[in-house]
């Protein structure tokens, strides 16, 4: 997705003394709904990140499956006598996600209709919509969604190949609107077109060089396979993964080509600890572990968006940079230092593929799924 959404300062949390003292290391991770009060309050004490914070507690609600509450905080920025909205398409999205959960179909259903009359440019934001019909069983209205936002995003007329995808403005969220209508188009048995093949491409171009082990789309998106993880639950996917990495472990030592661009992630008690034996570390990363983790995400949309191929996240601890800094040298206080164990991370096996998949789980060892976590555009 591109890092184009919600766009916030890198250091906002820093500078914001309410916020960062309310997530200031050491403190327990707040509940969803206790982050969603936190960020409704501190909208009132700064209009200027009114739509971010609005958007961030939405999120919340959500997730504390306060479905209502949510929906208001949409329509709230949506109202045209109130405030404004800097990204209404992408709000009116996440709405329509937000009325569905709620059990208002019908009302969802009248939204996106309404949606798709306006004919937005904003590829996540068709790619929101198209995945509630997806979740809710409707793969052919999923397709419609999914083929009409590749249309919108990359504009009436632009040929869809791998190269145009990469070069566009909104590249994250176009091949992920392809590969998902790759995978309804499968559930659909529809068969292949020229579409489908820029989404494998695409997937080729993006997935890691494993000899003779890169799963090709079809393979992914059988119905069979799909049905078989659904029915499965978490235990199944987990296992798929865990064969995933066995096959990654083997074959690293054959593995050829410049090595994966690695971005440090620090853990929440790892960052606490990082902070507190290194506080000029805060210079570098913010005194907000949130924030982090969005500027993780930020920094490798980025990267990809520069025409990074393999791209990666290495899990950093303090003792691990400690152990890098007496076998190699440097100061931990440096950026440079930092890099080199990022880069160690990477040669040596010890950091995993970005992005990864939008079902998968995230990055981030949240134990959400990737496109509700660090992989959503609201988070961005």
């Amino acid at each position: 997705m591109s890092s184009k959404h919600g766009k916030a300062g890198k250091n906002r949390m820093k500078r914001r003394g309410g916020r960062a003292t309310a997530l200031r290391p050491g403190r327990p991770t707040p509940t969803p709904a206790q982050a969603a009060a936190e960020c409704e309050r501190l909208a009132e004490l700064y209009p200027e990140e009114r739509e971010d914070l609005l958007r961030e507690a939405a999120e919340a609600w959500s997730d504390a499956d306060e479905h209502e509450r949510a929906v208001a905080l949409y329509e709230r920025l949506l109202d045209p006598l109130g405030e404004g909205c800097r990204e209404p398409d992408l709000v009116d999205a996440l709405r329509i996600n937000a009325l569905w959960d709620a059990g208002r179909r019908d009302e969802a259903r009248a939204a996106a209709a309404a949606f798709r009359r306006r004919h937005p440019r904003d590829g996540g934001a068709w790619m929101f919509v198209a995945e509630v019909f997806e979740s809710a069983h409707e793969p052919a209205t999923a397709a419609e969604w999914y083929t009409a936002g590749v249309t919108h995003a990359l504009g009436a007329g632009t040929p869809v190949t791998a190269d145009t995808v990469e070069v566009s403005s909104d590249g994250f969220d176009v091949e992920t609107l392809l590969i998902g209508r790759h995978r309804v188009r499968r559930l659909l048995r529809e068969p292949h077109d020229d579409w489908d093949d820029v989404a494998d491409e695409l997937h080729e171009r993006r997935a890691s060089p494993l000899q003779g082990r890169t799963h090709p789309l079809d393979v992914l998106h059988d119905p069979v396979r799909l049905a078989r993880l659904a029915e499965g639950g978490p235990e199944a996917l987990e296992a798929e993964f865990g064969e995933l990495a066995d096959a990654i472990a083997e074959d690293r030592a054959v593995r050829t080509g410049r090595p994966a661009t690695c971005v440090l992630f620090w853990p929440r008690e790892e960052f606490d600890r990082l902070l507190q034996r290194r506080p000029s570390a805060a210079d570098a990363y913010g005194d907000d572990h949130a924030a982090h983790l969005r500027q993780v995400e930020r920094t490798l949309r980025e990267l990809s968006d520069e025409g990074g191929t393999r791209l990666a996240v290495g899990r950093a601890t303090v003792s691990g940079l400690e152990a890098h800094v007496r076998e190699s040298g440097g100061s931990p206080d440096m950026p440079a230092t930092r890099s080199a164990y990022a880069a160690e991370l990477a040669r040596t096996g010890q950091a995993h593929d970005w992005p990864p998949p939008r079902n998968g789980p995230c990055w981030c060892g949240s134990e959400r799924k990737y496109k509700k976590c660090c992989g959503n555009p609201a988070n961005g």
